[in-house]
């Protein structure tokens, strides 16, 4: 296209009476030859019809819809959605397609942190939802070829488990400090003319462009309320980490160009060096890289220069061996702890098989995730807690000493011990975690009811791996 541009401004240059008074002069034929080129990119471009073909709609639809995810501003929910739709999409459609579509503010939701703080969402309405997860699915080819191998967040093929391996074969080769960074509010701080800068160099159409920075641009409403944005690209949205890894391979690229060992997750990155020194003057670099390049500032206060096993990456730590060990962090065990709490609140009305069924899709996901550990004690542990707090829960159903007794027998324990047991005065986590309970109500009544023990399944899921 732009070669065909060349030749025309060639042409006019060698034939200057047909441009008599200079007016074709060298700058305003750039010019309108750029203009040129840009209208006829943007004409021949098909990547806004390849967003609105049917079979990429209808995957978005179905991958939208299997989320279940809460509506938007426009108060629309997944029950009403296709109904929705069938009458709106025709209309939807023309404004993409001529490139006039305007998206919906996004609905702010403020999520606390475990360690402290909130982090903002902005939910899209479903239909905004819908049209950004069919821009992913184009999009994300085109640029997945230029993303780094380091990189393991929010790309087809790659996951968190992956990035954990890597770091500890990084570990095990020497490198024993981390260069732990933190970027400070991300999501929220993304540069849109930086980005939007990035997009122009593989986007050749107008109409996904403009549509992009539309959705980086759509109000955030809280409390009926519409505050503009000028920076940052809100969790929430399927577009949000497709953005963060374009934005963010300029980084993965500076780190392979001075060689580094690094795995990066969306906006956790972890760089591994062999001493100290060499890890604080990275640690220097890369924040005054950041900060001039992207427009990013370092939480300096959570970023770290240190040995493996005191940071913690992706929920997991390492152990300090020569071939360290996978470990779960600290701070993962209290945030399991936080929602098997949360789920048992109030069972003490519920039956307890009703209470297992609850909890159990918590702990078999949570096992999933946390297969990789090489640890088993505090598996053990947590099982042990778990199991406890459940006993407890029966303990506060029977109320009554003699229910109490009558059940501890029941169990199979001898009415002098049931007894003595029932009427011993303590309260029911002390007696919950005491022998006699432990006695009535082993590992194997658990079982019996389908209770997931996080130590079995992990090691289930190591052998089958």
């Amino acid at each position: 296209m732009k070669a065909e541009g060349s030749r025309q401004v060639d042409a006019g240059q060698s034939q200057p009476g047909r441009n008599s008074g200079g007016a074709w002069c060298g700058a305003e034929a750039a010019a309108t030859t750029r203009r040129r080129a840009k209208a006829e990119l943007e004409r021949e471009s098909e990547l806004m019809e390849a967003v609105c073909e049917r079979g990429n709609l209808m995957l978005a639809y179905q991958r939208v819809v299997e989320n279940r995810g809460a509506g938007g501003v426009d108060g629309i929910e997944r029950a009403q959605f296709k109904d929705h739709l069938q009458q709106h999409w025709p209309a939807i459609k023309a404004k993409l397609l001529a490139g006039e579509y305007i998206p919906s503010p996004v609905r702010r939701v403020d999520i606390a942190k475990p360690q402290g703080g909130v982090r903002t969402l902005g939910i899209p309405t479903l239909t905004d939802r819908l049209i950004q997860q069919a821009l992913h699915q184009v999009l994300a080819p085109i640029f997945e070829v230029g993303f780094s191998e380091s990189s393991y967040g929010f790309r087809a093929g790659r996951n968190a488990h992956q990035a954990l391996k890597a770091a500890q074969r990084y570990v095990a080769e020497g490198r024993r400090v981390v260069v732990d960074i933190d970027l400070e509010k991300f999501f929220d701080r993304v540069n849109h003319d930086l980005l939007m800068e990035k997009l122009g160099r593989r986007i050749g159409d107008g109409r996904v462009l403009r549509l992009i920075r539309r959705y980086l641009q759509a109000g955030m409403m809280a409390d009926g309320v519409v505050s503009p944005r000028t920076e940052g690209t809100p969790q929430g949205g399927p577009l949000s980490p497709l953005l963060s890894n374009i934005l963010l391979t300029d980084l993965d690229r500076e780190l392979e160009r001075r060689g580094h060992a690094f795995c990066r997750y969306a906006d956790d990155c972890n760089i591994y060096v062999r001493t100290e020194a060499a890890g604080e003057r990275l640690m220097v670099s890369l924040i005054r890289y950041l900060a001039e390049r992207l427009k990013l500032k370092v939480n300096e206060a959570k970023s770290a220069v240190a040995p493996p096993w005191e940071r913690k990456f992706l929920g997991y730590s390492l152990s300090w061996h020569n071939e360290p060990r996978l470990r779960i962090a600290g701070s993962s065990y209290q945030r399991l702890r936080q929602r098997v709490r949360g789920v048992l609140k109030g069972a003490t009305g519920r039956k307890l098989s009703r209470v297992i069924e609850e909890l159990n899709p918590v702990l078999r996901g949570w096992a999933a995730y946390f297969k990789l550990a090489q640890t088993k004690k505090a598996l053990e542990e947590l099982d042990g807690w778990i199991r406890h707090k459940l006993r407890c829960i029966l303990w506060r159903q029977w109320k009554r000493s003699y229910t109490r007794a009558k059940n501890l027998m029941k169990a199979g324990l001898p009415e002098t011990r049931a007894w003595q047991s029932a009427r011993n005065g303590y309260g029911p986590w002390w007696n919950s975690g005491a022998s006699h309970m432990n006695a009535a109500f082993p590992k194997a009544y658990f079982d019996r009811f389908g209770l997931v023990s996080l130590l079995d399944t992990v090691r289930r899921l190591q052998c089958a791996s």
